[in-house]
This record gives C-alpha cells, sequence and structure tokens, in this order.
C-alpha cells in the first residue's frame, strides 16, 4: 500500500528563519521535540536555494566525512555556478563528538560559499564558553507542534497585534473553521502526523512510537543512563503532575532512586523536548513560591484527563509564541505562573521584557468568573483573561479582565 502523498506544509518559522539568519551570512540552529516537523520544513526551505545538500548523522557515510574531512562536503556542491544559491541542511550533528569545533572549522573556511542549517530534537547546548564557540555565527529558532492560529493558515501575530486583538477593549473575534480545528488539537495534539492523519488508533499507535524512540534512541545518544525500565516508569507517573508545582520527592519515593537522580533523569527529558517547565513569577509578589515549577508535555494528548489536557494545550500556545517572538528579536518574552503560600495560583502569567504583560487562568468548560487573580492584580498591574474550553464565548468583566473561549484566544497568538 502506497503512503499518502500528503504535500509538505510551509510552516510558520520558515520567514524568520530566512529573513533573519540566511540572507544575512548568519547559520540557522533549530530545535525542537522529535518528530515535529524540523526534517520537512527545512527541507521545504531547501527548494528555494538552487542547489540544496541534506545530510543526516544516521548516514554512515556521512559519518566517515564528517569525521574525518567535514570540507569534503562542500565537494556536493557545483561551485562553478558563482551566482546560484546553495544551503547545506545538517540533521542531528549534535549526536556527534566536537560537532561545534568542526562546525565552526566548516564555517568559518566555507560559510561564503552556502548557507548552514542544523537541526536537533535536543537542545543545541552551544552557549558553553570555550575554544569551540559559535558566538556571533548563527541565529537559534524552536519548531512547536501546530498551534490553532497555525493550522488556520494564518501568519503568527506581533506582540503589538496581540495587544490590539486582545487588550483594546473590543469583543474578541473568532476566525472562521476555529472550533472544529481546535476540537482536532485536542483530540489529535499538534504533531504533524497524528494531526494531520486524524485518526484515533494511529495517534496512540504513534505516540507510543515516539515515546519509545526518545527513551531507548534519544535518551541514550544524549547520556550513558543505563536505567530505561525506570525512565519509563517515570515518563508513566508525569501526566498526573500536569498542572501543580512538582515534588521531586514524591517522584524519587515512588521509584526508589536518590533524589539527584530524578533530577538528572527529568533534566534528560527536558533536553530532549519532552516536557517544559514553568517557573513562578516572583518579581514584586509577596509570599510567592520562588522555586517549584509546573511540568507541561510538548504533546498534550499525553494527558487523558480532559482539564489537564486543556491546560497543557494553552501552556504550549503561549510559550510557542513566547519562543516565537524572542527568536524573532521582538523582545525578552517568558511563561511563568504565579502562587503564594496560601495556595492561591493564576495558571500562567506572560512576562515582557522581566515585566507582567497578561495573565491567564484555564477553565474547562466553566464561564464563571474565578477570582484568585485578584489576589495578585494590584502587584502585576496587568490585563487577566480567563480562557475556557467553550466556543464562541466573550464577556468583558471590567477595564482589565474578560473572559474568552479558547477559539478566539488561541487564534490571537502565534
Amino acid at each position: 500500500m502506497n503512503k499518502p502523498n500528503r504535500k509538505p506544509i510551509p510552516r510558520y518559522l520558515d520567514t524568520i528563519i530566512t529573513n533573519l539568519a540566511l540572507d544575512h551570512g548568519k547559520m540557522a540552529f533549530i530545535s525542537g521535540p522529535r518528530q515535529v516537523g524540523k526534517t520537512t520544513m527545512v527541507q521545504l526551505i531547501g527548494q528555494s536555494f538552487e542547489q540544496s545538500v541534506y545530510k543526516n548523522w544516521d548516514q554512515t557515510e556521512f559519518k566517515r566525512v564528517w569525521a574525518k574531512s567535514p570540507d569534503q562536503i562542500a565537494e556536493e556542491f557545483d561551485l562553478s555556478k558563482i551566482k546560484e544559491s546553495r544551503l547545506l541542511i545538517l540533521d542531528e550533528i549534535h549526536k556527534s563528538k566536537s560537532w561545534k569545533q568542526k562546525l565552526k572549522g566548516l564555517y568559518d573556511t566555507r560559510g561564503d560559499s552556502f548557507s548552514i542549517i542544523v537541526t536537533g530534537s535536543a537542545r543545541l547546548n552551544i552557549y558553553k564558553k570555550g575554544a569551540d564557540s559559535l558566538m556571533g555565527r548563527y541565529f537559534n529558532f524552536r519548531l512547536h507542534p501546530f498551534s490553532l492560529r497555525e493550522a488556520l493558515g494564518l501568519a503568527p501575530n506581533s506582540p503589538e497585534l496581540v495587544n490590539e486583538t486582545l487588550f483594546s477593549g473590543r469583543p474578541v473575534k473568532s476566525p472562521k473553521g476555529s472550533v472544529a480545528i481546535l476540537n482536532e488539537l485536542m483530540d489529535y495534539g499538534g504533531f504533524p502526523e497524528p494531526f494531520l492523519r486524524k485518526n484515533k488508533a494511529a495517534a496512540r499507535l504513534w505516540r507510543r512510537g515516539r515515546n519509545e524512540k526518545i527513551v531507548r534512541e534519544d535518551l541514550r545518544d544524549l547520556s550513558r543512563v543505563q536505567e530505561i525500565s525506570q525512565i519509563e516508569t517515570l515518563i508513566s507517573l508525569l501526566p498526573e503532575k500536569v498542572g501543580s508545582p512538582l515534588s521531586v520527592q514524591s517522584l524519587r519515593e515512588h521509584l526508589d532512586v536518590a533524589h539527584d537522580t530524578v533530577s538528572r533523569w527529568l533534566g534528560y527529558l527536558k533536553e530532549l523536548y519532552f516536557f517544559f517547565e514553568v517557573k513562578p513569577f516572583s518579581r514584586s509578589i509577596p509570599r510567592s513560591l520562588k522555586k517549584e515549577g509546573k511540568i507541561y508535555f510538548y504533546d498534550w494528548c499525553e494527558n487523558t484527563e480532559l482539564g489537564a489536557k486543556f491546560e497543557n494545550l494553552v501552556a504550549s500556545h503561549l510559550l510557542k509564541a513566547c519562543h516565537f517572538w524572542d527568536d524573532s528579536g521582538l523582545g525578552q518574552f517568558g511563561l511563568h505562573y504565579l502562587r503564594n503560600k496560601e495556595k492561591k495560583e493564576v495558571d500562567f502569567l506572560i512576562s515582557k521584557d522581566s515585566k507582567p504583560w497578561f495573565t491567564v487562568e484555564c477553565k474547562n468548560g466553566d464561564t464563571a468568573l474565578d477570582t484568585n487573580y485578584q489576589k495578585f492584580s494590584k502587584y502585576t498591574k496587568c490585563p487577566h483573561l480567563q480562557v475556557v474550553f467553550e466556543p464562541d464565548v466573550f464577556r468583558k468583566v471590567d477595564e482589565q479582565t474578560a473572559i474568552v473561549g479558547a477559539d478566539r484566544f488561541l487564534a490571537a497568538l502565534v
């Protein structure tokens, strides 16, 4: 049986990768979760070049060439055609030793002959100081799963447009098709294969296979960890922890291992983009928690409980927006939450240049106003939105507060 012939879909990062990095002689470093669509995206970008060469670390011959003399890769281009644009794509080379040093040498000697994109399903740890520093030679971009706005085929909104759409006092509109697509995102997640295929049985099999590859391939590439079965148990425990301050101690007791061991395993899974952590915002907030983070999955369908899945979906949309605006050079944005020692909490606070921009409370089907945000509003002094998993909802409470349906709110982001 033939594979379905799907035409590649341009992604939301395409334009800024080209405009900010490649057109100005910078390498583009693209990281993100396994199977989020990095390879498809960069190969689509490659089609806009007259010559494009793709190399993956799993290719045996490429490993040999890279180990011996990375300069040989340049021989795959026809350099005699001086005016032709050329792109070299290096996929997963962070798995090789001394990759930064070799890439620096290749860029410094051949960077004027072709553009370079590097992709990885682990965080590209390129910020460490040392003789092989790549500082000044690249821009970093983070690719996320499909969000509601991207799935609607709409270009990312800038922070200014988000302000205008959400906080101008006018009703927030729901784009055509947003309710149906939001339901599909809740059912299948935002990763390209299950989202585009829309088959629940296939999505479950895809999810199981992806998790196995993360643990049995990516984790072993990243570390020398041997306790694979215990890490699989750890992964099975994480969904019930979503949306609450994470207690490493409780995980340690369940797994019967040292506190430092669990922390190290969690660090590996975070580096592999399996989950992300949201830290409390404590600046100028009396009696605020300062350290305890909440975790969320990049694949929000790891959650089976509807409320946790919805909160996770909103968290993922907010993080994607923050990363996009950061990577686009539009400012410094952060995703946090608010919680004090009396256990009063607001699900999310988005900061802009280290100051509160707006807060968000998620409610699955509850359109009555949750007033916890009032415990913090005199300190944050920013707008507050209660986002509900109900279609076609918009109710202005006061000048700074509104209740809005997720179909409207999420479609206003990235």
